[in-house]
């Protein structure tokens, strides 16, 4: 008798609550459509680049002519995204990661009806236009409006708000970058405190960002978005140089993030029209881009470049300082686009510049700068975002570096720790606060 009574308790069936694996399946919905647009944005924008670099963008000798039509070709796409921003969903400026944050704490609204549409056309323009802005920001905010707009068609609870519109969010960094770990990670992580935490909200992440990356994978590609060589790590005793790197990033994360909101507020006071400030940017995105096409755009040909040592030391300085100005500029601008990419971008090169420096002084124990741009990608993130795990997450999987976990650990808390210490506010906070007390000015 008495072991009956222990069979039954061992075998206790719990009651399916099938309004959670509804809620399981709308994710999963939410995740392919989240992959089926981010892979149409990529594959639209794969194109534009194309189109684009037929202006020859480069040539620095060439007649005043010949700059007009990439001029006016970067103006239109600048003025056209600042156009649509502002006269029809002004919470589409910006990477709106923050807007998100704000939605999950009931502070924000989302309004997907006017967003998904602007976000989505406004940043084709802004981000083949070449200022330096990342995809990972659209891609993002497009995928917590179609969890929004999810949750609205198919009426679920409110409590279930949040897990939906979490699970968009992941499914649009997952498919911005190819990697869907980091994407969940960035969720948990950034999102700590807006995001509700539970066994089927985590479930309900898993699957968006499965999903997303999954169709991307079917109709763009598989595999790291960077080139690089894969790398090991056993010589323990060089250690501390990634400790160094990242006390360096961590100065460069707080003079990042504090330059940002001063190019914000500088262009929001800036009288001017935005026919004016498009002018202003394509110019000089123009002139730099006749110099060098490394100093705009994106960065992911930049990144290439600076992996195969094609740049000496001296212009690696001058990249890293040119790049970080236009980075700031770029998103100060108002138009939408992300900042992971360019950052990501400055810490290769820092980390590139830093390992350079390192082989010289100790040939021993850096066999190869390469590995010092990888943790710059990790440190150059947890400084700036104050997600630590999430940008090593990013750096392992846009890489394949999965040996290099150890040293990126140090790089990243070194960076993140030290950052926080001098009283660095994460960026997306201190974005969204900015937002409300404008609101109520």
């Amino acid at each position: 008798m008495n072991n009956r009574k222990v069979t039954r308790a061992r075998y206790r069936f719990v009651a399916l609550d099938v309004s959670k694996y509804r809620l399981l399946f709308i994710a999963l919905l939410v995740g392919l459509g989240t992959g089926l647009l981010s892979s149409l944005f990529r594959l639209i924008l794969a194109r534009l680049a194309t189109f684009r670099t037929t202006f020859q963008i480069g040539e620095i000798d060439r007649g005043w002519q010949d700059w007009l039509w990439p001029m006016l070709f970067t103006f239109f796409g600048i003025w056209f995204s600042i156009f649509l921003v502002k006269k029809y969903a002004p919470e589409t400026a910006g990477s709106g990661i923050q807007e998100i944050e704000g939605a999950l704490d009931g502070l924000r609204p989302i309004r997907w009806r006017k967003v998904l549409p602007v976000k989505f056309i406004a940043s084709l323009f802004s981000l083949s236009s070449g200022l330096l802005l990342g995809r990972e920001g659209p891609t993002v905010q497009i995928g917590a409006n179609l969890g929004k707009m999810a949750d609205d068609i198919f009426k679920q609870p409110l409590e279930e708000d949040n897990p939906l519109i979490s699970a968009g969010a992941a499914s649009g960094l997952a498919s911005a970058f190819n990697a869907p770990f980091a994407g969940i990670i960035f969720v948990i992580e950034e999102m700590n405190g807006h995001f509700k935490f539970n066994f089927y909200s985590v479930a309900a992440l898993m699957i968006g960002a499965g999903s997303a990356d999954m169709v991307v994978r079917l109709l763009v590609g598989s595999g790291p978005i960077l080139k690089t060589t894969i790398f090991t790590f056993e010589e323990l005793s060089g250690i501390w140089l990634f400790v160094l790197l990242g006390l360096v990033l961590s100065v460069v994360g707080i003079m990042f993030n504090k330059l940002l909101i001063k190019a914000l507020d500088l262009f929001k006071n800036w009288k001017v029209s935005y026919v004016t400030i498009a002018f202003c940017m394509a110019l000089i995105v123009t002139a730099v881009g006749m110099y060098s096409e490394d100093m705009i755009g994106a960065g992911y040909t930049t990144i290439t470049h600076v992996y195969n040592n094609s740049f000496t030391l001296k212009f690696l300085v001058g990249l890293f300082l040119v790049r970080f100005i236009l980075s700031i500029l770029s998103y100060g601008s108002g138009v939408p686009g992300g900042i992971f990419t360019p950052l990501i971008t400055l810490g290769i090169i820092l980390g590139m510049l830093f390992g350079g420096i390192a082989q010289y002084f100790f040939p021993d124990l850096v066999p190869d700068p390469a590995i010092f741009g990888v943790a710059g990608m990790a440190g150059i993130f947890a400084s700036t975002i104050r997600a630590p795990l999430t940008g090593l997450a990013l750096s392992v999987e846009m890489t394949a570096n999965y040996e290099l976990i150890l040293p990126l650990i140090f790089t990243a808390v070194t960076a993140s720790v030290c950052t926080t210490m001098l009283g660095n506010a994460p960026i997306y906070a201190t974005l969204l606060k900015r937002t409300l007390d404008n609101e109520k000015k």
